[in-house]
């Protein structure tokens, strides 16, 4: 089972309140598209936060293993994979090349967890260029941002700034 999940998050403010948007798109045997559209807005967090929960939104949505194409417009989420920086992460036990701590680990290691099932490739998409996916993204993790409902970031500290 093939699944492509288009990804944004939004801060209005760093910190500030903020949301994600995620659309999954997956096409049966049939041929038939489903599409499953998430987002979720919260009082106080980061860009960076919430750029990561909605990729990790989606992937703990699918419900069997499945192949995977993220597509995200932040470079943070993309190059953490494909330039490695994970591993080196992992490595050096949660620190990053300046052994510092890296920010966010809470849910580094909850988006680890939700693509160890799937076979997952990561794809950088420019955002706010006209991408239907990731303009509707937008779109739902602003609206997500600016809206009623929004709840508490139980992981955001002062140190994920």
């Amino acid at each position: 089972m093939h699944v492509e999940i288009y990804s944004d998050g939004s801060s209005r403010g760093n910190p500030g309140p903020g949301g994600y948007g995620s659309v999954l798109h997956y096409t049966d045997a049939q041929g038939q598209l489903h599409v499953k559209e998430l987002s979720q807005g919260f009082v106080t967090t980061t860009n960076n936060r919430m750029e990561l929960l909605g990729v990790i939104v989606a992937l703990e949505a699918l419900k069997r293993p499945c192949s995977v194409d993220v597509y995200s417009d932040s470079q943070y989420v993309v190059k953490a994979f494909n330039d490695h920086w994970i591993d080196g992460w992992l490595k050096r036990g949660w620190k990053n090349s300046k052994k510092e701590r890296v920010k966010n680990q809470d849910l580094w290691r909850r988006l680890l967890a939700a693509k160890a099932p799937h076979q997952v490739s990561f794809h950088w998409v420019k955002g706010h260029a006209g991408h239907p996916e990731n303009e509707r993204c937008d779109q739902l993790a602003t609206e997500a941002a600016d809206g009623s409902g929004l709840i508490l970031d139980e992981g955001f500290t002062s140190e994920d700034v």
